[in-house]
């Protein structure tokens, strides 16, 4: 099957008429490999597919989106290319769709880091194909949502972020402007923090699953 981006699959174990699908994103410098290490502990009703990111960045790492520094070592993202990737997962969904047994309406983004600030950027711009999201360790980018967002309705979309407070990648204080702003925007948000760095802890991985479970 030859769709737009390369993933790994975990099928169904129990299955149904149309299954929901947690779509994983990786962060950046990582691969469909990593997230995927979830999906044995994940419920058993879920087509669970980990995407890989279009850009290679060599030696099995790739990215939604380059990070460039400037002459003062300051980062910033290439947010043209984000939203280049933003388009490229909508479609990558309606093609897993059209390929698999999948509930239209409970599809559902699980994102780390840069995948997360994708998955942010996704839910906002296509509301209409995502039911939940999963953002752990990334930020709100309102530059790389479609430019129309406002005219979408996010009423249905339900979030779940998390952030480590002593992340040294992504400051927390990015992730902490988050909640606020969507919480504007109609969109039901649960945020919790742990004790961590730029990383997923066990307690965040027990919250999101019972979250996803509710």
């Amino acid at each position: 099957m030859n769709l737009s981006l390369e993933y790994k699959i975990r099928e169904p174990k129990v299955i149904l008429d149309k299954n929901p699908l947690l779509l994983l994103l990786h962060g950046y410098g990582s691969n469909e490999a990593d997230l995927f290490s979830f999906a044995p502990e994940l419920a058993d009703n879920y087509y669970i597919i980990s995407a890989r990111a279009p850009y290679d960045l060599q030696y099995g790492s790739y990215a939604w989106y380059a990070i460039n520094f400037d002459a003062d070592q300051n980062k910033f993202s290439d947010n043209e290319q984000a939203k280049v990737s933003r388009d490229i997962i909508a479609n990558f969904i309606d093609e897993l769709v059209a390929n698999y047994p999948i509930d239209v309406n409970d599809v559902n983004l699980v994102g780390f880091s840069q995948g997360s600030i994708l998955s942010y950027a996704v839910a906002l711009s296509y509301p209409e194909k995502i039911n939940k999201v999963v953002a752990m360790s990334g930020y709100l980018n309102l530059e790389i949502v479609k430019e129309d967002y406002l005219k979408n309705n996010l009423s249905k979309l339900k979030i779940f972020a998390s952030h480590g407070t002593v992340d040294q990648v992504i400051p927390i204080d990015w992730a902490r402007k988050t909640p606020g702003i969507l919480e504007k925007l109609g969109v039901a948000i649960t945020y919790k923090e742990y004790p961590v760095g730029h990383g997923v802890a066990p307690q965040n991985f027990y919250d999101f699953k019972n979250w996803l479970a509710k």
